[in-house]
């Protein structure tokens, strides 16, 4: 059996000439008026761009060290490797320029010239972006193990 379709009902000529009934006004509170005001998007820390820049770019083997007890200069360092000197400089580039739309200002960049090591220092987050080979001789990762790895 079909199932048939129902057409709407058509409105006689009274029902289209009478006057529409009001809809009941729908209040909003002042606390749900306040509520949804005192809701903005919270800013992103610069540690949580840093880390959606590198996954943005398929960086390789991303870790992020908590090195608040072990050092002044800084909060939190982030280890990453690129697949190759171009890949790492591409990193880099698109690091600076996430942060700088997020409004963090890159205080150094060096390294990007030769593509082997880039290192960005953004105050709270030190970035190091290495081809692999790089990053197994240096072993950036075990001089600060004392710290908790952050991701």
């Amino acid at each position: 059996m079909a199932a048939q379709r129902k057409t709407p009902r058509r409105k006689t000529d009274a029902e289209a000439k009478a006057p529409r009934a009001a809809k009941p006004a729908t209040r909003k509170t002042p606390a749900r008026a306040a509520a949804k005001k005192a809701r903005p998007k919270a800013k992103p820390t610069v540690r949580d761009v840093v880390l959606d820049a590198l996954a943005d770019m398929k960086a390789v083997d991303v870790k992020a060290l908590d090195v608040r007890g072990l050092t002044d200069i800084t909060d939190t360092m982030v280890v990453a490797s690129g697949t190759s000197d171009r890949h790492v400089k591409s990193i880099a580039d698109r690091v600076v320029q996430r942060c700088k739309e997020a409004g963090f200002r890159p205080y150094g960049l060096e390294g990007e010239r030769d593509g082997e090591w880039v290192l960005l220092d953004l105050q709270d987050v030190v970035l190091h972006v290495m081809l692999p080979r790089v990053r197994q001789f240096y072993a950036l990762e075990k001089l600060w193990e004392g710290g908790a790895a952050a991701a």
